[in-house]
């Protein structure tokens, strides 16, 4: 069997990442190609990378994230009341997998969006089924969903995420109805997965924005109870280039 038939049927396998490395190896030079067992265990790492890589963009066009934004470009400095090290423990995702809320507070055009989008990004790179929603957006899904009588639907798809970023929280109205099915993703999720929740809002006029005070009560509860709250600090970070 020659070379072509070789890569021919790991592709047909769908052993793309290793079809890739074996065409990769036979291009070396007879005296620098590794041995069998090493040759093998570089075709493996191969398809395990490409099929992670595959995962991730997939993940990736599922998030619907709101900008490309990168972990290594956010900006830390005790000006932004944000240190390396703090950064380092919210892009590993240790807070996703022990089922924590984030709650990211600064006036506007700070870098609430990029860091939220940022760590989504991080999380889709592990592997975690995100879903980014402004206020806007998730406003407008909830009215739909009462509309059309998907609301449980709705939720139960939302809470399928590991993650659910919902940014601009506090400029757009909010009604009971988006109240409550914010009651309910919270209360669900509680201890279980993780919502990052972007504001310019201090976190202290949360609770008159939400203006029902019952629901507010059990939203607040489970807020102030389940998160770490980034205050990020200084000047306006629009119009800094970042890369494409």
């Amino acid at each position: 069997m020659n070379n072509g038939i070789t890569t021919g049927i790991l592709k047909e396998l769908g052993l793309h990442g290793m079809a890739d490395e074996f065409d990769r190896i036979i291009m070396l030079p007879i005296q620098r190609r590794p041995s069998l067992d090493a040759a093998v265990a570089k075709m493996a790492e191969a398809e395990q990378l490409h099929r992670k890589n595959a995962k991730a963009e997939k993940l990736l066009k599922a998030a619907r994230l709101r900008m490309k934004a990168y972990i290594e470009d956010v900006e830390c400095s005790t000006a932004r009341n944000l240190t390396e090290a703090e950064l380092t423990e919210l892009a590993d995702c240790g807070f996703i997998s022990r089922g924590e809320f984030l709650a990211i507070i600064g006036k506007t055009g700070c870098g609430k969006s990029y860091l939220a989008n940022a760590i989504a990004r991080q999380s889709c790179l592990n592997g975690l089924r995100t879903i980014y929603l402004n206020m806007n957006s998730f406003v407008d899904e909830i009215a739909q969903a009462r509309l059309d009588g998907t609301y449980q639907k709705l939720i139960a798809k939302l809470n399928r995420n590991d993650l659910i970023v919902l940014d601009d929280f506090g400029l757009q109205p909010m009604n009971q109805d988006t109240r409550l099915a914010l009651f309910q993703l919270l209360e669900e999720r509680y201890g279980e997965k993780s919502v990052i929740i972007a504001s310019q809002l201090p976190l202290d006029k949360w609770y008159s924005y939400l203006a029902d005070s019952t629901t507010a009560d059990a939203i607040m509860d489970r807020i102030v109870n389940n998160s770490t709250i980034i205050n990020l600090l200084g000047d306006s970070m629009r119009g800094r280039k970042k890369r494409g």
